[in-house]
C-alpha cells in the first residue's frame, strides 16, 4: 500500500508539473493571439465559449480538487492532527494577509473591493511547474509542503466561492441540488462504489444550480466529496475516488486548465502602460500575490514552528520558507476564476484584474525560483 501511494504521488507532480507548463504556453498563446490580427476572431470565439468552458468545464476542475481534498483530509497529508495545522495555517495566513492588502490599496475605489479574494488563490500547477525548474535542487518535501498548502488554500477558495459570490438566489432550484445531494448522500451510506450513478446525479445537481444563483462549478465540488473513498477489494485496491482522481487529472492537466486559461488570459495590452500596475485593481493583486502570499505563508509557518504546534517537515530549511511562500504567490487559474465572478459586468475591473493576476504571477514565479535557486531549500543532513 505504501509503495501505492509513493506512485501515486510520483505521478501526481509528475502530471501538475507538466500541467503547469502547458497551462503556461496557453496563457501566452492566448496573449500573443489576442494582440495580433487575429484578435478579433478570438474575441468572437471567446464569447461563444466562454460560458461553458468557465460554468462547464471547470466543474469537472472543481471536482477533481474536491476529490484532492478529500484524499488528503481522509488518508494524505491533512489526516492527522499534527500534520494539519501547517498547511492550514500557512493557507489561511496565505489568504487573509493579500486580502487585507487588496483592500487597503483600493481603498479609493470602493468597487473593486469586490475582487478581494483575487489574490488569495494559488494555482498548485503552475507553481509545481515552475519547482520543476529547480530539478533535484527542490525536495520532495518541499514539493509536498506546496501541494499540500495549495490543497488547503483551495478548500478555502471554495468556501469563499460559495459565501461571498452567490447571486440572487432561487430557492426552488436550491431545492432541487438539494435533493440531488441527499441522493448521492443515500448512495454513499449504502456503500455504492460504481462512480457514474453519482456522476450522473451530480450533472443533474450542476444543471440546478445554474438557475440557483450559487456558482454551478459547486456542484463538482459536491459530487467529488460524496465519491466514497473505501475500497470495495481489499485494502490493497484503489477506492473509487483513486480511480476517478486518477482517470480525471489527465484531462484537467493537459485539456481543461489550459483552455480555461487560453480564454481568459487573452488581455489585450493596447494602451496598457507601466503607470497602469502601480494603482487600482491591478496593484492591489500584485501586491496581495507578491507581498500579501509570502508574508501570510511564512507567518503562519513560523508561528507553527515556534509554538511547537507542528514543525516544519524533515529536511526543509526556514530559508526556504520565503522562496515557497513566492511560489503560492502564483495565483493563476483559481485568481482569473474568482476575477470573472467578482467583475462579470465589470469590463475594466476585469481586465484591470487580468493584468494584476497575469504580472503578479510572472513576479512571483522568477522571485520564488531565484529565491530557491540561491537559498537551499533543503537542511544538510
Amino acid at each position: 500500500m505504501r509503495q501505492r501511494a509513493v506512485r501515486a504521488l510520483q505521478e501526481f507532480f509528475r502530471l501538475e508539473a507538466a500541467g503547469g507548463l502547458l497551462l503556461i504556453m496557453a496563457a501566452a498563446l492566448s496573449l500573443m493571439i489576442a494582440n495580433s490580427p487575429w484578435q478579433a476572431i478570438y474575441t468572437e470565439w471567446r464569447g461563444h465559449a466562454l460560458h461553458w468552458i468557465n460554468d462547464g468545464l471547470m466543474a469537472v476542475f472543481f471536482l477533481l480538487v474536491a476529490l484532492e481534498i478529500k484524499r488528503e483530509t481522509v488518508s494524505g497529508q491533512l489526516s492527522g492532527r499534527g500534520q494539519l495545522w501547517l498547511p492550514v495555517a500557512c493557507a489561511f495566513g496565505g489568504m487573509v494577509v493579500p486580502g487585507i492588502l487588496y483592500v487597503t490599496l483600493s481603498n479609493t475605489d470602493p468597487g473593486a473591493h469586490r475582487g478581494w479574494a483575487i489574490p488569495t488563490a494559488t494555482d498548485i500547477a503552475f507553481s509545481l511547474g515552475v519547482l520543476a525548474l529547480l530539478g533535484r535542487r527542490a525536495p520532495t518535501a518541499l514539493r509536498l509542503l506546496l501541494s499540500t498548502i495549495a490543497v488547503a488554500d483551495d478548500l478555502g477558495a471554495i468556501l469563499i466561492i460559495a459565501l461571498f459570490y452567490a447571486g440572487q438566489l432561487s430557492w426552488l432550484a436550491l431545492g432541487g441540488a438539494g435533493l440531488a445531494w441527499l441522493a448521492m448522500l443515500a448512495l454513499n451510506r449504502k456503500g455504492v462504489h460504481n462512480v457514474w450513478p453519482y456522476l450522473l446525479i451530480g450533472v443533474a445537481m450542476w444543471i440546478c444550480l445554474l438557475q440557483s444563483g450559487v456558482h454551478a462549478t459547486l456542484a463538482g465540488v459536491v459530487t467529488g466529496m460524496m465519491i466514497p473513498h473505501r475500497a470495495c477489494n481489499g485494502d490493497d485496491a484503489s477506492t473509487p475516488l483513486e480511480t476517478l482522481e486518477h482517470a480525471l487529472h489527465p484531462w484537467v492537466a493537459y485539456a481543461i486548465l489550459p483552455l480555461f486559461a487560453f480564454a481568459n488570459a487573452g488581455l489585450p495590452l493596447h494602451g496598457v502602460q507601466l503607470g497602469d500596475l502601480a494603482r487600482g485593481v491591478p496593484l492591489a493583486v500584485i501586491a496581495g500575490l507578491v507581498l500579501g502570499k509570502p508574508l501570510g505563508i511564512c507567518a503562519g509557518a513560523l508561528l507553527c514552528h515556534f509554538t511547537r504546534v507542528s514543525r516544519l517537515p524533515a529536511g526543509i530549511s526556514l530559508g526556504a520558507l520565503p522562496g515557497l511562500g513566492m511560489l503560492c504567490g502564483i495565483g493563476f487559474t483559481m485568481s482569473l476564476f474568482i476575477a470573472t465572478l467578482a467583475f462579470a459586468g465589470d469590463g475594466s475591473r476585469f481586465d484591470g484584474a487580468v493584468l494584476g493576476v497575469l504580472c503578479g504571477s510572472l513576479i512571483s514565479a522568477l522571485l520564488g525560483l531565484a529565491w530557491l535557486r540561491f537559498v537551499p531549500p533543503a537542511m544538510d543532513q
